[in-house]
């Protein structure tokens, strides 16, 4: 299939062969043509526009409602129905969007699907984003949101602070997967039952000399467009090895003992490899690790569920169905 060359984000003619036909399809009729927002000047208005086209629309869920906590918001989508014994699982969820981009009505058709396949509560964090806000206050507002659902849940939302699960798409990843550090060295440890990682950023010291070059010439995030958004999230590249912003550089003592993980990667994306290897670095601290590949995808499918692609169908299936999984296999005998 050819493309315009001429059109900002043409795909580049050696991917044609591999991109899934879906996508190629997609891309060129709706994708191809807008300009890409790293080659803007910066306006936080961006976030107001969806991130990815081509999304499902939410479900319908028994209930939504936000808190302030700390310096953000948190909005907890709750199943209908009565909640399991003990109060209702609950799946704390981090949107992507580079640390730069998305609102907290960002990958709110992710989050349904979640909450009425999986029967959980999901609070998803409104983290603070860069360049306004850089790191660590999104790694703050993590560490909040898991504190306050931990403490203030149980009471507030009636869920079981016992069955408490993270995740998050890309730059979501990143966070969810540091979190789950962090859960286990806090002054009152906290326990994670899983980590449901998708196209998680796990090595910000990456490059297209490194880690991108297989997939350097990848559609949507792009070497420059990832650039962009660690620049936003990270001006001092004294931060980019630090293991609270790159949880590949954790030591195995950190990572030993952590919840059992589910990692989704992108075929065709530029942190497939930092994906992958960071579930290899789990597996060898003793960590239960999934990693699913998912062939001829680009980065942004999983927000691609809608008419668009069956593989980004898949990827919310299968999120869904292995998040139910791991509650239910910690739900025998526990109560809050």
């Amino acid at each position: 299939m050819a493309t315009n060359d001429s059109k900002p984000q043409a795909i580049h003619p050696s991917l044609l062969p591999k991109l899934d036909p879906q996508y190629i399809q997609f891309h060129n009729e709706h994708i191809a043509h807008l300009t890409p927002p790293h080659t803007l000047p910066w306006d936080p208005a961006i976030r107001n526009a969806p991130a990815v086209p081509g999304g499902s629309q939410p479900l319908p869920v028994g209930k939504i409602a936000d808190f302030d906590v700390g310096k953000t918001k948190v909005r907890v989508y709750f199943p209908e129905g009565d909640p399991t014994e003990g109060g209702w699982n609950v799946f704390l969820f981090f949107h992507g969007g580079g640390w730069t981009l998305g609102t907290i009505s960002s990958e709110a058709s992710f989050i349904t699907n979640m909450c009425v396949r999986a029967n959980c509560v999901v609070a998803s964090v409104h983290y603070r984003l860069g360049p306004e806000e850089p790191y660590p206050a999104a790694v703050e507002d993590a560490v909040d949101s898991l504190v306050w659902l931990y403490k203030e849940g149980p009471a507030l939302l009636n869920i079981n602070p016992r069955r408490i699960a993270v995740g998050g798409s890309s730059s979501g990843g990143n966070l969810a997967s540091i979190l789950a550090i962090k859960a286990k060295y806090s002054e009152e440890p906290i326990p994670i039952v899983f980590q449901l990682l998708i196209v998680p950023v796990t090595d910000n010291t990456a490059s297209t000399e490194t880690r991108w070059a297989s997939n350097r010439d990848t559609v949507w995030l792009s070497p420059d467009r990832m650039n962009w958004f660690k620049h936003n999230y990270l001006p001092s590249e004294d931060d980019w090895s630090k293991w609270d912003v790159s949880p590949i550089f954790a030591t195995r003592e950190m990572l030993e003992g952590l919840p059992p993980a589910w990692i989704a990667v992108a075929e065709l994306d530029i942190l497939s490899d930092e994906g992958i290897a960071f579930g290899e670095r789990l597996r060898e601290a003793g960590v239960a690790t999934e990693i699913e590949v998912y062939k001829g995808a680009p980065h942004p499918i999983m927000a691609m569920d809608g008419k668009v692609l069956e593989i980004g169908k898949k990827l919310v299936s299968d999120a869904a169905a292995v998040l139910k999984k791991a509650f239910d296999k910690t739900s025998g005998g526990i109560s809050a």
